[in-house]
């Protein structure tokens, strides 16, 4: 998809991108060979530099370049090419406010393996380990996640970031994490009805009292939430694909969500006032 997106591009919006996808340039490849594209005058070249520049971008696999030149809601077209160096992550944290609150875990997903980082034990780690990825997936993380995660370690995530949560709201799916996943039929089994607060107060437990199951389902939870952003990304990617009938269809092959490795305590559940299912 990537090479067929113009919207990165200075002066080429919706409509215009459209055009050329009907005018036949289906790719950069297709646009670069023509020498009639619809531009104005002081825009073609622009445009013609630009379709270079796009070329030599990819070729270095620079997905932070094209992630700075797209909306939010169309991060989404970067997803195919590079989701093999993708990092699917969330936080938990003590509360909402920064600085009185912290984080206290952080899972990661990258299509392979989980890691997960603690508060008081390795989560420095975290901040050598993100480097290594070209693509953040989050949702709702460019409002929570990443900031809190660039404060907390004094650092800039200046690769991709494809939050979902603005991709799969022009779809029609709004609210939270939770609610898009039912739409989608994801079940989160003995974990639902925990929440972000519950994870404040999973925390809490485990701190006072040493029970290790309250850290453990901590740790599930936290799991959770990034191991259901894989399936529903390529939900997202095959949907705004759809929905360009100008374009050839090359969906992507809808993955499952992966094991979680930890086991959530239905007793350490119900001590901090949630009925698990």
């Amino acid at each position: 998809m990537i090479t067929s997106t113009f919207r990165h591009l200075p002066g080429v919006g919706a409509a215009f991108e459209e055009r050329l996808w009907r005018a036949g340039c289906l790719s950069w490849q297709d646009a670069a060979a023509r020498d009639d594209i619809p531009c104005r005058r002081y825009e073609a070249g622009t445009f013609a530099s630009g379709l270079a520049d796009s070329h030599e971008r990819l070729a270095a696999g620079d997905a932070a370049w094209f992630s700075q030149r797209l909306g939010a809601a169309d991060q989404w077209r970067l997803f195919a090419t590079f989701r093999h160096q993708a990092a699917y992550v969330d936080i938990e944290t003590t509360g909402l406010g920064w600085p009185e609150s912290h984080i206290t875990t952080i899972a990661l997903w990258d299509g392979f393996q989980l890691r997960t980082y603690r508060h008081g034990d390795n989560l420095e780690a975290f901040a050598d380990d993100i480097r290594d990825y070209k693509l953040l997936v989050t949702f709702n993380g460019r409002g929570f996640d990443a900031p809190f995660i660039e404060q907390t370690f004094r650092l800039k995530l200046d690769m991709a970031h494809l939050d979902l949560r603005w991709v799969l709201k022009p779809l029609g799916y709004a609210g939270g994490l939770k609610r898009v996943e039912q739409a989608f039929g994801l079940d989160r089994g003995g974990l639902a009805g925990v929440d972000g607060y519950t994870a404040v107060l999973l925390w809490r437990h485990w701190q006072n009292s040493g029970d290790d199951r309250a850290l453990e389902t901590l740790l599930a939870y936290n799991a959770e939430d990034v191991l259901t952003l894989e399936p529903l990304a390529v939900h997202a990617y095959n949907a705004h694909l759809t929905g360009l009938p100008a374009l050839p269809e090359h969906p992507l092959p809808q993955c499952g969500r992966a094991d979680n490795p930890f086991n959530a305590s239905a007793e350490v559940l119900r001590k901090v006032g949630v009925r698990a299912a």
